[in-house]
This record gives structure tokens, sequence and C-alpha cells, in this order.
């Protein structure tokens, strides 16, 4: 008669007895959160939408018809902006993408040395110039562009290119998220290898140091190119000939002239759609970066 062995570890099955799955714990959604949030997606999309249908329509249909009732006159507004005093609208945004691009990048390299070695070195009032960094995160840029304008008009670099970009090199903010970034993601053992294999200090912070900081350095570069963008005061400040301004100048420029000729409210409106549409298209491109950057930054700080 055959018998059956029966492995001691393991336990018989239990008849008559319903396994019941363990219960998990369900978050109910926050009503009032979720409406606080509907209300403030409404509040930040309308101006969008609005910017969206306005730009359709011709300068007749602006303010005599549904405020989104959308209309065909996109493209002939886009060629009345385009025709303007010979494609001016066109050298607005070339000048917005040198300030923006140059400046951008100019000011991470600035921020990924000063925070590294904020972070990485020792040396006498090191904690001095980090608070006075710090401080300079609350001062307002608006209060800046006077005495930056002044020093700039000594040594005669007002209405020029540099008058722009200078300025824009230095981001108390991008400094003080490039020590964070650098104190959390660059250890100080591969550092110490590094120098023990014999490479020089500066080997160490190109070779090693940045591609360990580059998600946080994208979004340095992407804060400071909005940044820029946006900016009004300052080349406003700075710059005289219209032919240097960038964007949000000239934009305004046109706005002024609304006043007097109100078809130009339409190749403002148009001008002001075209201007988002390369931060789009950067977000959407360096997007894989900075969204490992900040999910990393929630659990590092």
């Amino acid at each position: 008669m055959a018998t059956v062995l029966s492995d001691p570890t393991v336990a018989p099955p239990r008849t008559g007895t319903v396994r019941r799955r363990p219960r998990v714990a369900t978050a109910r959604p926050n009503r009032l959160g979720t409406v606080v949030l509907l209300i403030g997606a409404l509040y930040c999309l309308l101006p969008v939408a609005w910017v969206l249908t306005a730009s359709t329509k011709s300068a007749n249909e602006l303010f005599s018809t549904l405020t989104f009732a959308p209309s065909t006159h996109l493209w002939d507004n886009i060629r009345q902006l385009s025709a303007y005093r010979g494609g001016l609208y066109w050298r607005w945004m070339a000048n917005t993408a040198l300030y923006a691009g140059v400046g951008a990048l100019a000011s991470t390299l600035v921020s990924a040395m000063a925070g590294y070695g904020l972070a990485k070195f020792v040396f006498p009032g090191k904690k001095a110039v980090f608070n006075v960094i710090l401080a300079g995160v609350l001062v307002p840029g608006v209060v800046l562009a006077i005495p930056q304008y002044l020093l700039l008009a000594k040594v005669g670099l007002t209405n020029t290119y540099w008058s722009v970009l200078l300025p824009s090199t230095i981001s108390p903010y991008g400094i003080y998220l490039a020590r964070i970034y650098a104190a959390a993601s660059v250890p100080d053992d591969v550092i110490e290898a590094a120098r023990t294999d014999g490479a020089r200090e500066w080997r160490v912070f190109s070779s090693i140091s940045v591609p360990m900081m580059m998600p946080g350095l994208v979004t340095v570069f992407l804060f400071q190119f909005v940044a820029i963008w946006n900016n009004f005061m300052l080349p406003y400040i700075m710059l005289g000939n219209d032919r240097l301004f960038p964007i949000t100048v000239g934009l305004s420029g046109l706005l002024n002239q609304g006043a007097s000729q109100p078809a130009m409210y339409t190749s403002v409106i148009t001008g002001a759609l075209l201007s988002v549409v390369p931060l789009g298209a950067l977000f959407l491109t360096l997007q894989r970066y900075w969204q490992v950057d900040l999910a990393a930054g929630a659990v590092k700080a």
C-alpha cells in the first residue's frame, strides 16, 4: 500500500475556514481640498483660454463677440505681427532667446561652482558667505535694478546686450539650490577617492561632481531661463534701443500703441501667445530631468 509522506514544514490546509484578506486602508478624497484645487486650476487656466481664443479674432471681433468664442483669423494676425516694422517682433524673440539661453547657462555654471564650493570645501567665513547668499534670495530683483544700472552706466555698458546678460549671471536662489543638491548628491568618499588617484580639483568637479549634480542643475537652468524670459524691469531700465528689446518690453510698447491704434491689440495678444511656445517646448523637452529632480528633492530634503 502506497503511503504519502507529508512535509512537516508545510502547515496542512484548514478545512471549513475562509481566509480573509487583510484590510487595506484607503484614503478618502478631501472634497474641500478638491474644490479648492479646481478653483485654483480654473483661475490659472481662464486667462490662457482667453489668450487662445482672442488671438484667433480680428480687430473688429475682439471686443464685439463673445469672450471665449473662437474665430478664424489666427494666421492673419500672425502675418500682421510678422510684418510689423520689417519683422521686429521676431527680432525681439531672438533677443529674448539670447538673453534667456546665455544668461541661464552662465548662471547655472556660476551656481554649480559656488554651490559645490560651499558644500564641499572648508574655508574661513564660509557660514557668513552662505548667510549673505541666503539673504540675497529674499531681496527682490526690482530693488537691485537701479544700482545695477548706475554701475553699468559707469563703465558704458548700458543699452547693450551685456547690460542684461551680466546681471543675469548671478542668482542667489540658484546658488542655494546647487549647494543643497551638491551636499546631498556628491559623497565625500568619492571626492577623496578621486583626489587619492591624482585628479585635480577642476577634474573632480567637472568629470565627477557635475554629472552627479546634473538633475539639480537642470532645475536651476529652467528656473533661471523662465525668470530671464519673463523679466521686464531690468531690460526696461537698461535698454533704450527697441532693436535690443526682449519680448516683454517689446510687447509693452505695442500695448501702449493700442491706445491710439486699437488694431494693435490683436498683435499684442498674438505675440503673447507665440512667446510662451518656446517655454512650453523647453519644459516638455527637459521634463525627464526636472521631474526626477523634484521627486528626489522631496525625499532628500
